[in-house]
């Protein structure tokens, strides 16, 4: 994946990821058919001035989850910037359907831009494609819909780039062998699923031949569930060395649960997750490594980028440039994606230096 040119990561100290090789994609997207929507058809104009006072609307997987609240603050300190109207909105659960009626809210309010973080990459996508008939432009973020009822989509990183970091850092804990789980979010949640698509890809690998994959659950990315899940794990298989989760609130529970238990030291948590949740934990010596880029900047550049789509510098398709504000140019790459970047792994050496 060929990443933007002319800005360095905010948060970018330790380069994860091996980017330059890997390839995107791995989604998983239905067959939906319907109008494609006004873009479909539209030319861009990269001189064309971004206009004032659009109406930019947020929808994340669900509110009052700290990740998400960290994505929509940037998006609404972008939306400032560009002296539109920021909104948020969403539901308090993170379910397959919980997103359409705030969908068909938001179309009845005649937004200019609907930026979605989708639950499901199919059942929001009726909704979204009524919107997009409406005029409205759709911008995924950090979890895909199905790529023909949306515009572009913001990638925190290459799906393929994720999913070898996590294998590796598994790996790494569990010293080459052993037995691993995974604690993922929603069973339909489109970025875990690709993510945990690629981690079984990897382990099939000679260098991964003494790791073994014992299972995969779902904390819905819920605390309480999640913190439940993985007390079940190290129940069920007393032999685990590494719980791996693709997900704030997982890595989070998973890492309280076993730095008060008869665990700590024996098992490993890693993941994605936010050095402000993850702090104690690492300084207590329950976790030495985890990973993430800067979700502030994810929903900063979803902003910049519904606002060029309105403004008609883009369209979404692959090639086209624009600026982001802060962040510098960007290029859409196949299939409307736009990648942030790579994130930066975490560490007791590092983690001080980071406040989000």
């Amino acid at each position: 994946m060929k990443m933007h040119t002319t800005r360095a990561l905010a948060v970018a100290t330790a380069s994860l990821l091996t980017l330059g090789i890997a390839a995107c994609g791995g989604t998983s997207k239905g067959d939906h058919t319907g109008a494609a929507g006004p873009a479909s058809t539209a030319k861009a104009d990269p001189n064309a001035a971004l206009k004032e006072g659009l109406k930019i609307a947020f929808l994340p997987k669900q509110l009052n989850n700290p990740y998400s609240d960290v994505e929509t603050s940037g998006g609404e300190a972008a939306v400032g910037e560009l002296k539109g109207e920021y909104k948020l909105v969403g539901p308090n659960d993170a379910s397959a359907s919980s997103q359409v009626s705030y969908i068909n809210t938001l179309i009845q309010q005649q937004q200019n831009v609907i930026t979605i973080a989708a639950n499901d990459p199919n059942a929001v996508c009726p909704s979204l494609q009524q919107a997009r008939q409406a005029g409205i432009k759709i911008v995924a973020f950090d979890s895909d819909a199905s790529k023909d009822c949306r515009d572009v989509f913001i990638n925190q990183a290459t799906t393929q780039g994720i999913g070898e970091s996590l294998a590796k850092m598994a790996n790494e804990l569990a010293g080459g062998e052993g037995e691993i789980a995974i604690l993922s979010a929603t069973p339909n949640a489109t970025n875990q699923n690709a993510w945990i698509a690629v981690v079984e890809q990897e382990l099939k690998k000679p260098e991964y031949s003494k790791i073994k994959l014992v299972k995969t659950v779902y904390g819905n990315d819920d605390d309480q569930k999640s913190f439940q899940e993985a007390q079940g794990l190290l129940q069920s298989y007393p032999n685990l060395k590494v719980i791996v989760s693709p997900t704030t609130v997982g890595i989070a529970a998973a890492a309280r649960y076993v730095s008060s238990s008869n665990y700590k030291g024996k098992v490993a948590i890693t993941g994605l997750g936010l050095p402000n949740q993850m702090r104690e934990y690492v300084k207590d010596g329950t976790v030495s490594k985890f990973a993430l880029w800067n979700p502030a900047d994810i929903g900063y550049l979803a902003a910049y980028a519904g606002a060029a789509l309105a403004s008609g510098q883009i369209t979404g398709a692959a090639g086209e440039k624009f600026t982001a504000g802060k962040l510098g140019e960007y290029t859409i790459e196949a299939d409307g994606e736009i990648v942030l970047g790579p994130p930066t792994e975490f560490t007791a050496q590092n983690i001080d230096q980071f406040n989000f």
